[in-house]
């Protein structure tokens, strides 16, 4: 499988301060990608660097095997929509598709008469007398009829209800299955797109801590509850990323090792044992309460 983007100590500074801070990673094509983390974390800057809207401080990027900067070869197959994108002032909805239409050489006019459909968007209508869901809708629409080889999506779904974010999802994976491209998707909803997501991508202060498959990333943790005693000899030497104290018991999220027989050795010391979701484990390892980071990035 082909390689989309190519990063090799990624850096992105602002003064002193490191929004993306030495980050390598390979993105393979045909592929949906999570970009997750916190506000503030860096993934938009990084998503700015892989659409060459800024310059790295230090490192090196490719996309589609060339430097993305100045490139129009390479701009072209790119689609970023950004939160709260941004149209002229006397744009309409049908504006803003006519224009995508130039832009994308894969632009599917009848996809994106369909999407409007859906999204109830009045063409005629100017962009900046939108409520904030139709203009996310708008911004979707563009990303999933452009079939952009590389396709992201930043926070896509700000001011739409959970019906209007249910068809996102479900057209973005029916469009995905008949038409592969690379979609990378940054959200914060992550148990809402959970079982989109092919490989995780995870940025806590600019750094790279997670890069993994999400198959094997689901289920790879356990959370274990119990009288602190019994919880405490059972973490002795565990990876623990979450624990939380409540009177007299102990409530900590562990990392099953190779062996994955940590959830029979909990049980038989009396201990609860529950999954964790997706969003859980991201929440337990970018909240600064882990014992360990950075150990499932590449």
């Amino acid at each position: 499988m082909g390689l989309v983007i190519e990063a090799n100590g990624l850096e992105k500074a602002y003064g002193s301060f490191k929004a993306v801070n030495h980050v390598g990673l390979s993105i393979e094509t045909d592929k949906i990608y999570g970009l997750l983390g916190r506000n503030g974390a860096g993934k938009t800057t990084l998503m700015k660097l892989i659409t060459a809207q800024i310059f790295p401080t230090n490192g090196a990027i490719k996309v589609f095997g060339e430097e993305p900067y100045e490139n129009s070869k390479v701009l072209r197959q790119i689609c970023f929509i950004k939160e709260s994108q941004k149209y002229p002032d006397n744009y309409t909805i049908r504006d803003a598709m006519a224009v995508s239409k130039s832009i994308f050489p894969n632009w599917d006019e009848d996809f994106a008469s369909s999407l409007m459909d859906e999204f109830r968007l009045p063409a005629k209508r100017r962009i900046k007398k939108l409520s904030r869901g139709m203009h996310s809708a708008v911004g979707i629409i563009i990303g999933l009829a452009s079939r952009a080889p590389l396709t992201i999506f930043d926070e896509p779904y700000l001011g739409l209800d959970a019906v209007s974010r249910g068809i996102f999802y479900d057209r973005l994976m029916g469009d995905y299955v008949e038409n592969p491209r690379t979609v990378i998707l940054s959200t914060h909803l992550i148990d809402e797109v959970s079982n989109l997501l092919e490989h995780i991508l995870v940025i806590s202060d600019g750094q790279l801590i997670i890069d993994q498959n999400a198959e094997e990333l689901r289920g790879m943790a356990f959370t274990v509850t119990g009288r602190a005693p019994e919880a405490e000899a059972f973490l002795s030497g565990k990876e623990v990323v979450y624990r939380e104290p409540f009177g007299g018991l102990l409530s900590a999220t562990v990392i099953q090792s190779k062996y994955g027989d940590e959830q029979k050795q909990a049980e038989a010391c009396g201990l609860e044992v529950t999954p964790v979701s997706l969003q859980q484990l991201i929440v337990h390892l970018t909240t600064g309460k882990s014992d360990q980071k950075g150990v499932m990035a590449k």
